[in-house]
């Protein structure tokens, strides 16, 4: 193996999936770069891998990249893992790709399994055409504004989520969707594998107790004919007056009112100050 980086997919729960090929790569590669050591050990251990790691996460990305492209340049090859599934989609490895493309490094992919693939193909929506939208902000504002922006979205759209902030992401989707079709997708290949076909009202009363556990994919369907926005200002007011009853400043309304409605914002306000 000539000095490359090796992008290697591994197993999102049954470590029987991992390919031959990357078992190949994963044993011929000079050095892994390793999302979390500790993690990839135990797969290393189960085919009998015993090539060198070091850890390439977010908190060290920078500086570890520029390691791990030097040594690529001068003849190493190197293949990065992540915990579970495909590295650099909602990962740090991301960088490092750019970094390689950059530093005129081939990089090659040795495919492997994505919990948002997986998770689309069981949930019965459709899969024509879809969105990956990752991991939503753990900060109220932005993960309002986030889903704000997708509620005319026509595709299937999918999150990734984790099991503790699950109650309130399910409560703003409800919020900001209405009472779509939904499939929480929680621990894909592993024992307890679950597919939960429900709908956004049902799913966030529900589940507001945190009782879901594991790592959780959510697929949500896309905004149908019958859920177009309103397009004259008086139904842009109404919908602002529907947030001020839910809680909403006049100034908050009025800015998610013409997020949604394509109105402007002041147009909106004055509107609404006025009734």
């Amino acid at each position: 193996m000539k000095g490359r980086l090796y992008v290697v997919g591994t197993p999102i729960g049954n470590l029987s999936d991992l390919s031959p090929r990357a078992v190949e790569t994963l044993k011929e590669a000079d050095f892994i770069a390793a999302e979390d050591t500790r993690v990839t050990v135990k797969l290393l251990n189960r085919f009998d891998i015993h090539t060198p790691m070091l850890s390439y996460h977010k908190y060290n990305a920078r500086e570890r990249g520029e390691e791990i492209c030097s040594r690529i340049i001068s003849g190493e090859s190197c293949a990065i893992v992540t915990d579970a599934g495909m590295p650099c989609i909602s990962d740090p490895g991301e960088q490092l790709v750019r970094s390689c493309i950059d530093s005129g490094i081939e990089v090659c992919a040795v495919p492997g399994p994505t919990a948002a693939m997986s998770a689309v193909a069981i949930s019965g929506l459709p899969t024509g055409r879809f969105t990956f939208e990752g991991f939503l902000s753990v900060n109220k504002l932005s993960r309002r504004e986030h889903l704000n922006s997708l509620v005319r979205e026509k595709r299937t759209m999918i999150f990734y989520e984790a099991p503790h902030k699950l109650p309130a992401t399910l409560e703003d989707m409800y919020e900001a969707f209405g009472d779509r079709e939904i499939s929480i997708v929680r621990e894909i290949t592993k024992l307890h594998e679950q597919v939960i076909h429900t709908t956004l009202r049902d799913a966030s009363e529900k589940y507001a107790d945190g009782s879901l556990k594991g790592e959780i994919v959510l697929v949500i369907k896309g905004c149908g004919e019958e859920e177009q926005q309103p397009e004259t200002i008086e139904s842009a007011v109404m919908l602002a007056k529907t947030r001020m009853e839910k809680g909403a400043s006049a100034s908050a309304a009025a800015k998610e009112a013409a997020e949604l409605t394509g109105f402007k914002k002041g147009q909106i306000y004055k509107l609404l100050i006025e009734n």
